[in-house]
């Protein structure tokens, strides 16, 4: 499943590409992260959203931008069992078959992680980051020519070839605050008191502090992947904060990376005050309410604000 995710996104990166040429070289390339939620994938949630990628195309090409939206499908399989509402088919003495037993445990959903009912724990958290970094990797590594290791406090323009912004939805918004948390730089302590550097230095930002030990490789990964340069943007729609206490650095301090929320009024899957939660762990956040529940809107209505804040993100 993974592999048909990789080829969808890598289809729309080429058509996306083409577009790019025929419109002159002035068009730059903007690559964004779409994460799914929990039970679907990247071919689901491209189809669930692909009116919104068309949108997209289309309000931001003016702007001389071209999106690619790039699918990845979460590494972590779920079985049928796992999927909210299931209800397993009769034993095979009262009707049921082996075959409907199989089929409960080969499903196509999947997660970026799995919380530990007993714990509150985020288990296989590390599985999930890594398939990010794997897909950034792949996205900079076909950038011509690769990026350098970033070594100033400004990072490159919108089309230098790696990953610019990510978008999430539900389990998959809650990734894409953690991520772009992980892969952001801090001021240093001279310029967060308002005296910047000497004339003449640019030091590169040191990165977010995370903590030690082989269950956090993860992060380094993530950042090398993409080149050392952090997200310009997050969007996530239905997302929420991680409460385990072992994540709590990458609220503290406040993620800097602008970040755009979505919260439906209507939304009984994750309630508001989990939402709220993240917005209150983002520095400068924006938040958008729409009537609707556990669902991300498509409707030009609603795909505007996203336009706006992504210009002014990247502009």
């Amino acid at each position: 499943m993974t592999d048909s995710g990789q080829q969808s996104s890598s289809e729309s990166s080429a058509a996306d590409k083409k577009r790019a040429t025929n419109n002159g070289s002035s068009k730059k390339e903007l690559r964004i992260l779409m994460l799914h939620g929990y039970t679907q994938s990247g071919p689901l949630f491209r189809a669930k959203t692909r009116a919104l990628e068309k949108l997209l195309q289309k309000a931001l090409s003016p702007l001389g931008l071209v999106p690619t939206l790039i699918y990845p499908t979460a590494p972590n399989r779920l079985s049928a069992r796992d999927v909210p509402g299931y209800v397993p088919p009769p034993p095979a003495d009262e009707g049921g078959s082996a075959e409907a037993e199989a089929e409960a445990d080969d499903s196509d959903s999947w997660a970026w992680y799995r919380k530990d009912e007993a714990t509150g724990a985020y288990r296989l958290l590390d599985a999930g980051m890594r398939r990010l970094a794997e897909t950034m990797r792949d996205v900079v590594g076909r950038a011509q020519p690769p990026p350098e290791p970033s070594s100033s406090s400004s990072p490159p323009g919108v089309g230098w070839g790696g990953i610019d912004g990510v978008v999430g939805f539900s389990q998959g918004g809650s990734m894409a605050a953690m991520l772009a948390a992980a892969m952001e730089t801090l001021p240093p302590p001279a310029a967060a008191a308002g005296s910047g550097p000497g004339p003449g230095s640019d030091p590169a930002p040191p990165p977010r502090e995370a903590p030690l030990g082989a269950d956090w490789d993860w992060v380094g990964a993530v950042r090398e992947a993409n080149g050392g340069v952090p997200l310009r943007f997050a969007v996530v729609y239905s997302g929420f904060y991680a409460p385990p206490a072992e994540l709590a650095w990458l609220y503290e301090p406040p993620i800097s990376t602008p970040t755009l929320h979505f919260i439906g009024s209507l939304d009984t899957v994750v309630d508001e005050s989990r939402s709220q939660g993240l917005v209150a762990r983002c520095e400068d956040p924006v938040v958008a309410v729409h009537p609707g529940g556990h669902y991300v809107p498509i409707s030009k209505q609603w795909v505007m604000p996203l336009v706006g804040f992504i210009q002014k993100c990247v502009s």
